[in-house]
């Protein structure tokens, strides 16, 4: 398929700048592939939709605060560092992007924090805004990350054009993260309270974990016109042996296995053989999934609504299927449904 087939019209007003009030009170799209209906529910409606003994497979991964502000040595130009990983813990070695680029040279030294508590050098280039920096940090690990997570801010998209606010510590952040990894939140399960997954568990339900450490690449513009010609970054994810058995036990019971989020849906993809089931995976996955595709376990998806062009759009088309999609997207702008991280769900089954 093509880029422009996944363009719309999407009204800035529709992207939720907001969490709402109850995490499992935002509204409900449901599609049934089967019957190609569509209908509007609340998010705690999703129990209904599911019987004893199916599967809910979670993204465990953790958002860990990756924006920093800094200064830059001598000239006190402020500098925006986005922490995008860790590449060795003993050098304090990561790889970052930094804003504005243009003043950010190999050799320059960044201060952060109001007593210039912490500092770092930039050793190498990487893409026009990637740097790699070495932080000059001589205390033990475990003080040098306490110092990141107090001076860093909840990497929230900049599309939502606000300060990040107190609260978006905890609302974005799924109530199950686990393993600290991800500079963005795998946004489906952020519909899920505590008493929601009581309630699924009482009819039944079980929950499978995997972890998947969102990246940028979900939200750097695909700039190819022909699909099969767009690489995205790889992203770490672990899927553990217990967490595939309970996965493959519910597919052999013919129970339904659904999966929360595009995240989620990528790892269980990336893990499936050939026999139909789920290996544990310890590794890297730069999977990307676009129409036609033909998925290997999951039988139902929740989601949220995605920016048009973005892969994670193009995912939720290929499993729900393309002429479907796009027009339950249609539907939801006529009905001012909500888009993006603090947005509005859907359900695929």
């Amino acid at each position: 398929m093509k880029l422009s087939q996944f363009r719309f019209n999407l009204p800035q007003n529709l992207i939720a700048s907001h969490p709402p009030k109850n995490r499992d009170e935002s509204r409900l799209m449901v599609l049934n592939r089967k019957d190609q209906t569509i209908e509007h529910r609340i998010f705690k409606d999703v129990l209904e939709y599911f019987r004893d003994g199916d599967v809910f497979v979670l993204n465990n991964t953790k958002v860990f605060p990756a924006r920093l502000y800094g200064e830059k040595e001598k000239t006190g130009a402020k500098i925006e560092v986005f922490l995008l990983r860790e590449l060795n813990r003993e050098s304090r070695l990561w790889d970052v992007l930094v804003d504005p680029a243009r003043k950010i040279r190999i050799g320059n030294k960044l201060y952060f924090g109001d007593d210039e508590s912490l500092v770092a050098e930039v050793i190498d280039n990487t893409t026009s805004r990637g740097r790699t920096l070495r932080f000059l940090f001589d205390g033990p690990y475990e003080e040098f990350k306490q110092t990141i997570q107090a001076l860093g801010k909840t990497p929230l998209p900049k599309i939502h054009e606000r300060a990040v606010e107190p609260e978006d510590e905890e609302r974005y952040q799924t109530i199950y993260a686990k393993h600290e990894g991800a500079i963005a939140a795998p946004t489906a399960g952020l519909h899920f309270s505590r008493e929601l997954m009581k309630r699924l568990e009482l009819i039944g339900v079980s929950f499978a974990e995997v972890t998947l450490h969102t990246g940028m690449g979900n939200f750097r513009p695909i700039e190819v016109e022909d699909l099969t010609k767009h690489k995205m970054d790889s992203e770490e994810m672990i899927l553990d042996e217990i967490n595939a058995d309970i996965i493959n036990a519910a597919k052999q019971r013919r129970n339904s296995v659904v999966t929360v989020g595009t995240t989620t849906m990528k790892a269980v993809e990336t893990a499936v053989i050939i026999t139909g089931k789920v290996k544990p995976y310890k590794g890297w996955t730069n999977k990307f999934i676009f129409p036609p595709y033909e998925f290997g376990m999951a039988d139902a998806m929740i989601t949220n609504f995605h920016l048009p062009k973005s892969p994670m759009m193009m995912q939720v088309a290929a499993f729900g299927g393309y002429d479907f999609v796009m027009k339950a997207y249609r539907e939801a702008i006529a009905n001012k449904y909500r888009f993006f991280t603090y947005g509005d769900a859907m359900l695929i089954i």
